[in-house]
């Protein structure tokens, strides 16, 4: 019996060294970090500190006249607008279409999460047009829109619009796969128990999928703010009324006012790192 279970003991012992992942030697490692880190300079580090280098070229009273100006506060305004509202639309959709997903087998279930993945596989300037042929002037809800007076296309409505389709996936997508992955044993213990609808939302799924909500919001916003192509198509670029931050990057940097140009970029970009800050900072507790 004795030497049988030595026999069982160095069986696993064999097992747990073949399922051991295999170790890279020191200079592999240490030439895979080195091409990582040279990687992340060019491309990443060195560009942020030329934006901010140029930025502040001419001194910081012209860095804070370039975005104290109206035009460039008018586009923060516009920029931040926009956002608040497209990721307000994707929070109620994402939700919406993630407990759809998760929670019930029907017919279109596949369309559905194809849909919903689209405009990461539509160039944002096609969708601008795409708005363009349904909203524009000569589109096909032109009639309707001129009976009503409402104006889509060069104005924010179209900017809203633009915004909130190219940044659909986000949410729903940070959702659909964890609420899968959880289940509905909780929620229907939950209303076996009594508990509403509402009431199993708010103190059961809710607090599930919470960090993973923080998380497609945070992206969700950082993509609304960045957004170029389907804007720049639905605006008009009309200065002071229509220009997000980006449109007005590229407004001043076409005229050569480049001291501006890069402040309101780096103002851009230090959004975009205050992004990543709250990211890194919901990754451990998501975990």
């Amino acid at each position: 019996m004795l030497i049988a279970m030595r026999e069982r003991v160095y069986s696993q012992s064999l097992r747990l060294k073949e399922l051991r992942p295999i170790s890279e030697s020191a200079p592999l490692r240490l030439m895979l970090t080195i091409g990582a880190l040279v990687f992340l300079a060019l491309f990443l580090v060195l560009p942020l500190v030329t934006v901010f280098a140029e930025a502040l070229s001419k001194g910081f009273r012209a860095y804070a006249a370039a975005l104290s100006s109206p035009d460039t506060l008018a586009a923060i305004r516009l920029t931040l607008l926009t956002a608040a509202i497209a990721v307000s639309a994707n929070l109620v959709f994402g939700l919406a279409a993630a407990w759809v997903v998760a929670r019930f087998d029907f017919c279109g279930r596949k369309l559905l999460v194809t849909l919903i993945d689209l405009p990461l596989a539509v160039s944002p300037v096609i969708a601008g047009m795409i708005f363009v042929l349904v909203y524009g002037a000569h589109g096909w809800l032109s009639p309707l829109l001129d009976a009503l007076g409402v104006k889509i296309i060069f104005a924010v409505p179209g900017i809203v619009l633009a915004t909130t389709f190219v940044t659909v996936p986000f949410i729903a997508r940070e959702l659909i796969p964890l609420m899968l992955e959880q289940g509905s044993a909780e929620e229907e213990a939950a209303l076996t128990l009594g508990a509403s609808g509402w009431q199993t939302f708010r103190h059961v799924t809710l607090p599930n999928i919470k960090w993973g909500l923080l998380y497609g919001v945070i992206l969700c916003n950082a993509r609304a703010m960045g957004e170029f192509g389907a804007v720049s198509v639905v605006s008009g670029h009309i200065r002071g009324l229509t220009n997000t931050m980006p449109l007005h990057v590229e407004v001043l940097y076409n005229e050569y006012n480049f001291a501006a140009a890069f402040a309101v970029a780096s103002l851009l970009a230090l959004l975009a790192i205050v992004t990543l800050l709250i990211k890194g900072l919901l990754e451990g507790p998501a975990r």
